[in-house]
């Protein structure tokens, strides 16, 4: 006898479609399951056989070969348990599906029969939508996530025994004597409909809805004009920032109330963004739909290179992808491991990750924006001003402190702001607000969506090669500006197309058709660990 049922699992943050095929034939009652399983999924046997045992069916005493292909792709977790049971079930002729239904099956399942909630099921369901599913059945648990996506019809279950309408069982189904009474036959899934009813709040929403408003705002910090001029320029274009200065000027308040200037994500970017968090079992609350708020990540200084650019046997995404299209803050950036910041190299320029294992290589998105943030020496005084607090550190521990930013990482930051000390933040004047600033970044935004309209290119941070060269032609002035800063400062060519790039998102939101030399003369300004002016 043989079966086949179709499951998903998780091939980095993307579903892949597995067949779970089940034999059933004449010897010593075994089970085995080949196709590249690991332990999560071989030990699957047990939860199975205990989960249909409890349910008053039978577990097959036959040889057992429960295959999953492709066989040559490595699966992991435990999303095959409910396909399987399933699938043994109906090649034992004790349950016979809907015909008509094309069924997608994910679930872990508990030795009682009860059905647990999976990582990674946005993607699954995505997956089955794309390769033509009419349904997919699935833990209970993970219904609300999965009802994000529209277009396929969802059943979440509880239990195993919530596959068969309550009226087609009888008392011999229940003592285990399905060899008297015959299979049960399901027409369709109507019961489980109704069982979903009182499964969360099932609206299902259109777009991405916006989550309530963070409290932070850039009308709490005083002063720091020009800091907060660079920091609406890094928004604007998504380029990378880091901010240097004593302790105590607030660079990091600066940095996290960066997001409440950001405009909100479109709806491909929530699906990306969310499918992310959902591979990565961080997806929490999906109540208010899809993520609407760009993330914001801040890890600590002791992590380690695969919790920052992922990793593991079966690769999971790291830091850089749970940034994706949000902020990757890293606060005190010398403490990191030289080793750790220099991982974050090839991502700063592929904008994505791939991380190549014997078998495969796994891609995940990291298009993030870099905000850093640093003391100028190690006891943070080198640029303060005041008589109580002067630096200690020598030239030569200067250079050591600064030496653990290798050249090639810093040359990747746009922006190297210099933020002054405490006593500069009591100069009158209004402070904007973040919903003032967030006005003129989205607007930049909107300006730079009409340019690259035809193109792959969001911001302007993401030109390069031919596209920049035919996009930006600098005024002779402002050209030969640049050209006597290179020859000067000695700077790369990354740097002068950063500075280019710096100089169109500085025009953008100034409103102004063409670079003028003011704005390129401002880009070279906030190149300031080149100009060495700390």
């Amino acid at each position: 006898m043989y079966g086949k049922l179709h499951s998903a699992c998780l091939y980095g943050i993307d579903g892949v479609l597995i067949e779970v095929e089940t034999d059933l034939s004449n010897g010593l009652p075994q089970t085995s399951i080949i196709g590249l399983p690991d332990s999560a999924i071989r030990e699957a046997v047990e939860r199975v056989r205990a989960a249909i045992k409890n349910c008053g069916y039978q577990y097959p005493l036959q040889r057992i070969t429960i295959n999953l292909a492709p066989a040559d792709l490595r699966k992991e977790g435990s999303s095959f348990d409910l396909a399987i049971a399933i699938g043994l079930l109906t090649t034992s002729g004790q349950l016979i599906l809907p015909v008509d239904e094309r069924t997608l099956v994910v679930g872990e399942l508990a030795l009682d029969g009860s059905v647990r909630s999976v990582p990674g099921i946005l993607s699954m369901v995505d997956l089955a939508k794309r390769q033509g599913f009419t349904s997919i059945l699935l833990p209970a648990d993970n219904l609300e996530e999965a009802s994000l996506i529209r277009g396929i019809q969802v059943y979440g279950i509880r239990h195993l025994q919530d596959i068969v309408p309550e009226q087609e069982t009888n008392s011999k189904l229940r003592e285990g004597m399905m060899q008297n009474t015959g299979p049960v036959v399901l027409k369709n899934y109507a019961h489980l409909s109704a069982l979903n009813s009182n499964v969360g709040d099932m609206e299902r929403h259109e777009g991405p809805m916006r989550s309530p408003s963070l409290d932070d705002d850039y009308s709490d910090v005083l002063g720091q004009h020009h800091v907060k001029r660079a920091l609406m320029i890094a928004a604007a274009g998504m380029h990378n920032i880091l901010l240097v200065g004593p302790p105590g000027t607030g660079k990091t308040m600066l940095i996290k109330r960066l997001p409440t200037i950001l405009p909100p994500l479109s709806e491909d970017e929530a699906l990306e963004v969310t499918k992310v968090l959902s591979a990565a079992g961080k997806l929490k609350d999906t109540s208010n739909g899809l993520i609407a708020d760009r993330p914001f990540r801040s890890p600590h200084h002791t992590i380690s290179t695969s919790g920052l650019i992922g990793g593991g046997g079966i690769p999971k995404p790291g830091e850089v992808s749970l940034a994706h299209r949000g902020i990757l803050f890293l606060d005190e950036l010398p403490e990191f491991q030289r080793q750790v910041l220099e991982v974050l190299r090839q991502p700063l320029e592929d904008r994505k990750v791939t991380i190549s294992r014997a078998r495969a290589a796994f891609t995940f998105p990291a298009q993030f924006m870099l905000a850093c943030s640093m003391n100028p020496c190690p006891c943070g005084y080198l640029s303060a001003q005041s008589e109580d607090q002067r630096c200690i550190c020598s030239p030569a521990r200067v250079a050591a402190y600064r030496a653990k930013i290798s050249g090639p990482l810093l040359d990747r930051i746009d922006l190297q702001v210099e933020v002054p000390p405490p006593s500069e933040w009591r100069k009158a004047g209004a402070s904007p607000s973040s919903v003032e600033m967030q006005a003129k970044v989205i607007h930049a935004h909107h300006i730079q969506a009409a340019r690259y309209a035809n193109s792959s290119v969001r911001w302007n941070s993401q030109l390069s090669g031919t596209l920049l060269r035919r996009t930006i032609r600098l005024p002779e002035e402002a050209d030969q500006l640049l050209q006597q800063t290179l020859q000067v400062l000695n700077l790369s060519m990354r740097a002068h197309d950063r500075i280019i790039k710096m100089a169109q998102t500085i025009a953008d939101l100034d409103h102004e058709g063409v670079i003028l030399t003011a704005h390129v003369a401002e880009a070279i300004q906030y190149r300031q660990l080149d100009l060495n002016l700390f």
